[in-house]
């Protein structure tokens, strides 16, 4: 424990008796409010310069212990893989990252008084270990809700994240274990808050929905003692660099780079054998005990999100399946499945809306990278369907969105794999007995009479398809007959599934 000495300030915080006090009389049932009055006091204590530093410290040790809980209900909350309304998204992401951005302003300030000699100093040299190991977690959590939004991290994280590991690193306590928060966790480092929040960051960030970017990061944490920072490139191991001088966010390492003295490389050992015996664990539909996720979740949904982390980490390193071209031209989009139908033969559009505009960068085979004008928050995410068409063309094609950055001018750069050049729209029928339900018919060309494939991919709204549920769809004057075989993806709000067709006559064929 840290000697306190409180000053003579009228701080309702100078005693440390009393901020217990203070502290034990905050509501507990409302997590929000009291989450948002305890940043008011972070940022409050933060700002006494005339604290000693030693007793500065305790208090915001004992500011973060009693936050923590709170910071992870709502954490679950706001990460849940239930739908928020725009509403309850921005007001928890509000909350919570301005929790992260008081705390880590507050380390990194008791990290500057230290090292210029304030006051009370000395008193908290045995308690560096816990002031770089907390204000890492602080920057992992801004990280992480930037993520969550797919925003573009403040420079000034990354600083701050390069000045708790390097004072660490020179200082020799990278390895000392310390409790993260009082009562919650185990004890942890340095040095692997450092690499897991990194390796998490470099395999997770842009990539994945926010539900799955929670999921990501606890899995990270989980596998965490198999990660490393080295100062040196080592081919099977080193998988990202970190730059101490010059921080930014982590980049893929290979041989090719001229190694830097101030570059710092994270890697893993026997990593894939961890990762083998999760995933057998989860394809069991078991979730370890010792796995901690803030909550409950379903195995197949880790599995997902652990395949997607294990390929990133995965050494050699994924290579790309074709090759990208540079190219600049226009393309209409439209945002979601509903989006999409109103484009469609079966839409109500006529003509006068024909989506948003985007400009593409480069293109391959397989998809595009283009620049989406700053839209409406929660308009994008990653995994959204997206409608596509060329300017200079009349069909509608489909795409999902697969990464997603932003730029200092809040323009989103989007990854879109395309699914198809053309779509149809076509009504479903097999529901009830008058129901009929939109869908979208993927074309395998753009050419009606080379798409003659046993096997066909629509896009269903959401929750539609039936693994047991024959339908029936009228498509260029011929009625088929569809089979279920396979859900291939399910987003926010559409199904994309795979049928076998059969030519039908609804006069002689029953749909069940």
């Amino acid at each position: 424990m840290l000697k306190l000495f409180g000053g003579k300030s009228d701080h309702p915080m100078a005693d440390i008796e009393s901020a217990k006090a203070l502290l034990g009389d905050m509501p507990q049932h409302d997590a929000f409010k009291t989450l948002q009055e305890l940043s008011a006091w972070i940022g409050s204590v933060r700002e006494q310069t005339g604290f000693r530093l030693d007793h500065q410290l305790a208090v915001l040790c004992l500011l973060d212990d009693t936050a923590r809980p709170l910071e992870r209900k709502l954490t679950h909350e706001y990460f849940s893989a239930h739908s928020l309304s725009a509403f309850q998204e921005n007001r928890l992401w509000l909350v919570l990252n301005g929790y992260f951005e008081q705390l880590l302003q507050a380390y990194h300030e008791v990290l500057v008084r230290y090292r210029n000699g304030d006051k009370g100093s000395a008193a908290i040299k045995l308690a560096l270990p816990l002031l770089a190991t907390r204000g890492i977690s602080a920057a992992a959590g801004k990280l992480k809700y930037a993520a969550a939004r797919y925003a573009l991290v403040e420079q000034v994280v990354w600083a701050y994240l390069a000045e708790f590991y390097a004072h660490a690193e020179t200082h020799h306590y990278l390895g000392e274990r310390v409790a993260l928060s009082d009562g919650l966790g185990a004890h942890t480092s340095v040095r692997h808050e450092f690499a897991t929040v990194l390796m998490w960051y470099a395999s997770s960030a842009a990539t994945l929905n926010r539900a799955d970017t929670h999921l990501a990061e606890r899995l990270i944490a989980h596998l965490g003692q198999d990660f490393a920072v080295s100062t040196q490139y080592e081919p099977a191991i080193s998988r990202f660099a970190f730059d101490l001088q010059r921080p930014a966010p982590p980049l893929r390492v290979s041989m090719e780079i001229a190694p830097q003295p101030s570059r710092r490389y994270l890697g893993v050992h026997k990593l894939q054998e961890r990762i083998e015996a999760l995933a057998q664990s989860l394809q069991n539909s078991a979730v370890p005990q010792e796995l901690d996720l803030g909550g409950v979740y379903e195995a197949d949904a880790l599995l997902a999100v652990l395949r997607h982390v294990a390929e990133l980490l995965a050494y050699p390193p994924p290579k790309r399946r074709n090759v990208r071209r540079n190219i600049s031209l226009s393309m209409n989009v439209a945002n979601g499945f509903y989006k999409v139908m109103e484009q469609t033969n079966i839409g109500q559009n006529l003509g006068h809306d024909i989506g948003a505009s985007c400009e593409v960068e480069d293109i391959s085979l397989g998809g595009f990278r283009c620049i989406v004008p700053a839209p409406r928050p929660g308009e994008m995410a990653i995994g959204s369907l997206m409608g596509i068409k060329p300017e200079n063309l009349d069909r509608w094609g489909v795409g999902i969105v697969r990464r997603i950055s932003r730029d200092p001018m809040s323009n989103l750069h989007l990854g879109v794999e395309v699914l198809t050049n053309k779509v149809t729209g076509v009504g479903l029928r097999g529901y009830l007995a008058d129901d009929v339900q939109p869908a979208l018919w993927l074309h395998n060309s753009v050419d009606d009479e080379d798409d003659d494939s046993d096997e066909i991919s629509l896009l269903m709204s959401s929750d539609t398809f039936s693994s047991s549920r024959n339908l029936q769809v009228k498509l260029a004057d011929k009625n088929y007959l569809l089979t279920p075989l396979v859900l291939m993806a399910k987003g926010n709000d559409y199904d994309l599934a795979r049928f076998r067709r059969i030519e039908h006559d609804p006069a002689v064929h029953d749909t069940h």
